[in-house]
């Protein structure tokens, strides 16, 4: 049961884009079109599933027994980047259109905070292996969840009469605070 509610708690309550703002510029750059959201999304979605499952055993089977703990964040780092790498690759092969669409923000998932807070959070709050992937899914699903959501409201905003100085980044930031509020009232519907 804990596993479930902390993969619910990755998606609403502890929501790494919404609760925490981490993963905000791909999410503000990217959120203009619902195809492209989602496909960024996904990417993200699959490469924090990936991080959860890999750098895990990384952490406690290498880093934690040799007592390299100070190399964590280089060595989560290189992991990310070498998944970034495997997605980039496997989109530009699939989907030349939609790679170029992506452009410079999918290889900067390397460096989306996000998926480098899910390495540390996971590790601070000392999850086990099952808790960590329930949780890099919840938080991939998460953040694939407010970007979609994002750009179905920018979709619409388009045919909305939004002050000049707030247009493009003003009111997609207004609106992720409104969002972040939302979400905010779901604490406390699940514990983890």
């Amino acid at each position: 049961m804990r596993f479930l509610s902390i993969f619910i708690a990755g998606i609403f309550t502890n929501n790494i884009l919404l609760n925490y703002f981490l993963g905000m510029c791909p999410f503000i750059a990217v959120s203009g079109d619902i195809k492209t959201a989602t496909s960024m999304g996904t990417a993200v979605t699959f490469v924090m599933m990936l991080t959860a499952a890999i750098n895990w055993p990384i952490n406690h089977y290498i880093l934690v027994p040799a007592h390299l703990e100070y190399l964590q964040y280089p060595v989560y780092i290189a992991v990310i980047a070498a998944l970034v790498q495997v997605v980039e690759i496997i989109i530009e092969r699939s989907s030349p259109t939609l790679y170029i669409n992506l452009g410079v923000f999918l290889p900067l998932i390397t460096v989306n905070c996000a998926i480098f807070g899910l390495a540390l959070f996971m590790t601070v709050w000392e999850y086990n292996y099952m808790e960590s992937l329930a949780y890099g899914t919840g938080a991939g699903i998460g953040w694939l969840l407010a970007i979609v959501a994002m750009a179905g409201i920018r979709t619409k905003l388009r045919f909305s009469n939004v002050p000049r100085a707030l247009e493009g980044p003003g009111i997609t930031v207004i609106i992720a605070g409104i969002m972040a509020l939302a979400f905010t009232g779901l604490l406390g519907i699940v514990k983890t």
